[in-house]
């Protein structure tokens, strides 16, 4: 360095003082809005290294907030996981007692509408086996329940009691092989005896091939099996067909199509009716009032108008009293008042030609016939009576 400066001393001081010389023309000179000259130097030649040390200093944060201190994101996202999961389970357990409330309330509501005693009882579980059709109520021999006991729901009956325990109780269903239940049909009044099969349906036997039974017919328990009182629904008629010894009848029963939770247990049970079956409404007709008469024309309408223009025939009866009033009518005579007779023997005369029923017929002639008069001429009049002569 001291070679190279000894060397070149001249022309290194030359160097410095133009160096020196410019700095203090930039240091006097200004530039445009009143700036020194050496500043805007200055800040031209640091702002790209002030860009370059902020952009590693923006990086580096980004990298800790994005990848270092998500941490803290991912423990606030597991808690929030974990607050939904909850809250799902509480809107599950509430919708479950949401239902548990109505099927009690339509329980109770039912319980008061029947006359019989009945004491309510939960499902608390099922018997061993996959098809295993009974079930475990918690009401027991404490609790008034014996052997033989009706158990019913407000869709119809379940099945009946087969063991009392002290605490509990064992109750076959009606789809349970073995199972009876008397059974009248609602409509035709077709009796006969509900029998589980094991499987989801029944059969009515002892069904005659000449009784008359339809698909889709409902019924209800008879109370000849001194088991479950009269008037309680069981199903409705899924498929009936002729056979060798009786018709054929399934019966999908109404009660037990799906899980039964809660049931009412008859401790005292109390006959009831076979409810009517529905009849479909009519449908309404309108008809219009009777149109003001013509002049001229005859006001007298055949009764059987109006039921003809409301979709109804008029029957052989209707016509043939028609007859008879419009004979009586033209014979002066009212039919069914007391008084002279009409000769029905004759024809009844057009309507357009019918005369009054109280009009006045001449001397000698017949009644219900009218007597013409030539043009001109003067009506003819009843002979005066004769005075008596003086003696």
């Amino acid at each position: 360095m001291e070679t190279f400066l000894s060397r070149y001393r001249n022309l290194s001081v030359l160097l410095a003082l133009i160096v020196g010389q410019l700095l203090l023309l930039a240091y006097q000179v200004k530039a445009r809005e009143d700036v020194r000259l050496i500043r805007l130097w200055a800040v031209t030649a640091v702002t790209p290294l002030a860009r370059g040390i902020e952009w590693v200093r923006g990086g580096t944060g980004g990298f800790f907030t994005g990848y270092i201190f998500l941490r803290d994101v991912q423990a606030e996202n597991q808690r929030l996981r974990q607050e939904v999961g909850q809250m799902k389970l509480r809107n599950q357990f509430l919708t479950a007692e949401l239902s548990t409330a109505d099927r009690a309330k339509a329980l109770l509501e039912f319980r008061s509408r029947i006359p019989s005693k009945t004491l309510p009882a939960r499902v608390i579980g099922t018997g061993t086996g996959a098809n295993s059709r009974v079930v475990f109520v918690d009401r027991g021999s404490n609790d008034g329940v014996k052997r033989g006991m009706a158990a019913i729901t407000p869709e119809g009956i379940v099945g009946k009691v087969v063991a009392a325990y002290p605490m509990a109780s064992l109750v076959q269903l009606i789809t349970e092989q073995g199972s009876i239940a008397g059974v009248i049909s609602q409509k035709n009044h077709v009796r006969g005896t509900l029998k589980g099969q094991g499987t989801p349906n029944c059969i009515v036997d002892y069904v005659q091939n000449e009784d008359k039974l339809e698909p889709g017919e409902w019924f209800y328990t008879s109370g000849a099996d001194r088991i479950f009182p009269r008037g309680l629904p069981v199903g409705q008629v899924k498929m009936v067909r002729e056979g060798r010894g009786g018709k054929e009848v399934v019966v999908a029963p109404s009660a037990v199509t799906g899980s039964v939770e809660e049931m009412l247990i008859v401790i005292d049970g109390v006959q009831g009716l076979i409810p009517e079956p529905e009849t479909p409404a009519s449908p309404q007709i309108s008809i219009l009032p009777a149109p003001p008469p013509m002049p001229g024309e005859d006001q007298r309408v055949a009764p059987s108008v109006a039921g003809e223009a409301a979709g109804t025939m008029q029957t052989d009866a209707d016509k043939l009293r028609d007859r008879y009033r419009r004979i009586g009518e033209s014979q002066g005579v009212e039919i069914g008042s007391p008084g002279p007779l009409a000769d029905f023997n004759r024809n009844p005369p057009p309507q357009s030609a019918q005369p009054a029923p109280n009009a006045a017929a001449p001397p000698g002639a017949q009644p219900g016939t009218t007597q013409k008069t030539p043009p001109g001429a003067q009506p003819p009049t009843a002979p005066k009576p004769q005075e008596p002569r003086k003696q």
